[in-house]
């Protein structure tokens, strides 16, 4: 009897050893068509509710008990791939998804699959794919993914036609906005008008609206993550479009097939082609355009390695003849190595440099003036996979800035005295850990957190006022020498439930430090915009934001609504004094001032994301509060980019395969402004008197925009009409006040009106 137990004994501990037996699946997912990654691309293995999926590369890592299974492999927009295999081992599988086709059925409008949605921990996410942005309405015809993110909840546009954007009650400067993960300090084109971001460069694009994962750091209100294409593997080919405004070109293909790409594409406006025809010869020599090129390669080096080389540059011009003149522009460059040391291990190192600048050219002078922003950064960010419920992640960064606060240079006839600002240095380091756990089938969280340091280093001078503002002492630092510290830690924490299978609840909280500033008059990034460091004077910008929020699917994911909710408080904010110089002033501190503020609202969504018509209405209600000592009396007063409604409505409708037709309509309140409230004279001219800072508020802002597409058969093309304003609505842009000319000693409001009836035409060919 004692050997019979002790034989069911053994038998049940080689069952029990076996059950525990962990085996890993891992691998890429891929386009079959071009051999694209897929980002977002679920591997799942449904008899045991376990699943993963793919990271920014496409790879992905999923550790379950030995056993045979039924794989299924889906990303939206592709067929799903059914796999039956036999894992007694670890396996390795690369696989390729077939896009799903033209069939109506299958258009879709959301860029994830609706059941992981429910379950992931994010919140104030929304990833969107270039097949929907292509599709709705755009100004001049140009695809812009900075207007796209705008129809969403919780982000509010800072203009009309301008591509800056708000998050949340922050900033335009509290955005980080990654191509490629190297930061882009002036997103636009044009003076705001167009985005830097070619839409046929794009693979991927993400927004994280403040709840960002501990490896975001460096801004306080949201990080978009762009990623550019690969390039096809499989074959070579050309796409572009010809419109009315700019001309776009493609190329890309295999450098050894499966084994590396190729991307190359380019933009190009050329309103200033147009110039020389105008009858008014003050004309001549003007320039009005701007171009970009992205430029990624990669190549497979091993199993194991593969590397990544990616880069963009892209140049506004301004001239007024030879008058005046600007011009402005981006560079990037990212290397980047992945590295597998394990099926459950996985690496990526990179190096990355940003630049920036912008050159005023002074013609009736004779002189220019120069400023911006250069980076040199360094990154390491490690994916541990042990097994189906837990995901850690672990990474370093150190960026190196070099702030150019601006100088100006002059010619043999200059009227002016050379001027310059000396450069100013710091390093902004950073290390986190995050683990994403899943603590049962409707539970699951994940908790993170992230120190950062910056340290403003020599050479440089610093300077002490008095409490009239006025300097009083100088202290000088030598090279590398540092200047003053700034350190903190930044938590991260969020967690989903699900209360059914269609229904889950979710809440997070994070905090988030900014240690450069932008100093700007304006409501969106200009290119004469100057970059600070934090200093002995300006401290961290600190934000908190709790979050809470309901999402419920309906009828098989075929309709999705969500309902958020966030509280953000906000530190060491800043704002300027009443008629502060920005532009080369040595102590342009001392015109800072300082205070906090808060921002709170409620964000609505609901998206038909199947079938012939599809689209969403979005509506935020929201406010925006600042408090400063130094404004307004001490007392709470708006944000200028405090709007309490804003509604968004998206429409796409696709009756056949040949003809697409989209439309959106967009409503705000007015942004607040600041006007007079009064006025004196002075020697007989009218001087405005201003009290209440933001107290008045422009007139509400509405428009709807309409487009048609229709898809040509071989070789593959489109053409594309879009009307922007279809209504002919007229904004107000600006009202500014002057002196009558009718009634001498009183002052008059001047309107100003931008955009009215703006219809396109653009041909797209795909080859």
């Amino acid at each position: 009897m004692k050997q019979g137990l002790l034989c069911l004994l053994l038998m049940l501990a080689g069952l029990y050893a076996q059950a525990q037996t962990q085996v890993t699946l891992s691998g890429y997912v891929k386009d079959a068509a071009t051999g694209e990654t897929l980002i977002g691309a679920t591997v799942a293995i449904p008899a045991i509710r376990a699943g993963a999926y793919t990271n920014e590369y496409g790879f992905y890592s999923l550790t379950v008990p030995a056993n045979s299974y039924r794989v299924e492999v889906r990303y939206v927009g592709y067929t799903t791939a059914v796999l039956s295999l036999n894992m007694e081992a670890s396996l390795t599988l690369d696989h390729s998804l077939e896009p799903a086709g033209a069939t109506l059925d299958e258009v879709v409008i959301s860029a994830e699959n609706a059941a992981d949605q429910l379950s992931s921990t994010e919140m104030g996410v929304t990833t969107l794919s270039m097949d929907l942005v292509k599709k709705i309405p755009v100004f001049m015809g140009e695809t812009d993914i900075m207007k796209t993110i705008q129809l969403l909840p919780g982000v509010k546009s800072a203009g009309e036609g301008s591509s800056g954007f708000f998050v949340r009650g922050g900033g335009a400067d509290q955005n980080l906005i990654l191509l490629d993960e190297a930061p882009v300090y002036n997103p636009s084109h044009l003076l705001g008008f167009f985005s830097v971001f070619n839409g046929d460069a794009i693979k991927s694009t993400k927004l994280y609206k403040g709840n960002m994962p501990a490896e975001y750091g460096g801004r306080l209100s949201s990080a978009l993550d762009i990623r550019m294409k690969d390039g096809n593997s499989k074959d070579y080919g050309i796409s572009g479009g010809i419109g009315l405004i700019s001309s776009r070109l493609t190329v890309e293909g295999p450098i050894v097939e499966d084994q590396g790409s190729f991307m190359l594409s380019g933009r190009r406006t050329y309103a200033d082609a147009f110039l020389p025809l105008l009858s008014d010869s003050s004309f001549n020599g003007s320039k009005l355009y701007f171009y970009d090129f992205n430029a990624k390669a990669n190549y497979r080096l091993g199993e194991k390695d593969q590397l990544f080389l990616s880069g963009y540059f892209g140049r506004d011009a301004f001239a007024l003849s030879d008058q005046f003149g600007i011009n402005w522009g981006n560079a990037t460059a990212t290397l980047r190595w992945n590295h597998l040391f394990s099926d459950k291990l996985f690496l990526n190192s990179t190096f990355i440099y940003s630049d920036y600048d912008y050159e005023v050219n002074l013609g009736s002078v004779d002189a220019s003036i120069t400023s911006g922003i250069q980076d040199w950064n360094w990154k390491e960010d490690l994916s541990w996979y042990p097994n189906q419920n837990n995901t850690i992640k672990a990474g370093v960064n150190g960026i190196y800035h070099t702030f150019i606060p601006g100088a100006i240079s002059q010619g043999e006839d200059a009227g002016i005295s050379r001027s310059s600002l000396p450069e100013r240095y710091a390093l902004e380091s950073a290390a986190y850990v995050s683990h994403e756990v899943s603590l049962s089938d409707r539970l699951k969280v994940n908790y993170g957190l992230r120190g950062s340091i910056f340290t403003v280093l020599g050479p440089g001078t610093t300077y002490s006022y008095d409490s009239e503002g006025n300097r009083e002492d100088s202290t000088v630092y030598a090279n590398n020498e540092v200047i003053t510290n700034y350190a903190g830690l930044e938590p991260r924490l969020s967690t989903s439930y699900l209360l059914s299978e269609t229904q889950s609840l979710k809440a997070s909280y994070s905090r988030n430090r900014q240690y450069i500033h932008l100093l700007s008059n304006s409501t969106t990034s200009t290119p004469t915009d100057v970059w600070i460091p934090s200093s002995e004077l300006v401290a961290p910008e600190i934000a908190d934001q709790f979050s809470i929020g309901y999402f419920h699917n309906l009828k098989g994911g075929m309709y999705e609504l969500s309902l958020e909710g966030y509280y953000k408080d906000l530190q060491n904010q800043i704002e300027y004094e009443n008629g502060a110089q920005l532009l080369l002033d040595e102590t342009v501190e001392n015109q800072l001032v300082f205070g906090n503020g808060y921002a709170y609202g409620a964000e609505l969504m609901i998206s038909k994301t199947k079938g012939k018509l599809t689209g969403w209405v979005a509506y935020t209600w929201s406010r925006t509060i600042r408090e400063f000592d130094d404004i307004n009396n001490g007392d709470p007063f708006p944000a200028r980019q405090d709007r309490i409604h804003d509604l968004s409505v998206v429409a796409i409708y696709d009756p056949n395969p040949r003809w697409s037709f989209s439309g959106s309509f967009v409503y705000n309140t007015g942004d607040a402004v600041t006007f007079p409230s009064g006025s004196y004279s002075i020697n007989g001219s009218i001087v405005p008197l201003y009290t209440e800072r933001n107290g008045y508020r422009l007139p509400d802002y509405h428009r709807l925009d309409l487009s048609a597409t229709y898809y040509g058969k071989n070789p593959r093309s489109s053409w594309n009409a879009s009307l922007y304003n279809a209504y002919g609505r007229k904004n107000v842009y600006t009202i500014d006040f002057q002196e009558s000319e009718t009634l001498p000693g009183s002052t008059e409001a001047v309107k100003t009106y931008l955009f009215q009836w703006v219809p396109s035409v653009t041909w797209n060919f795909d080859f």
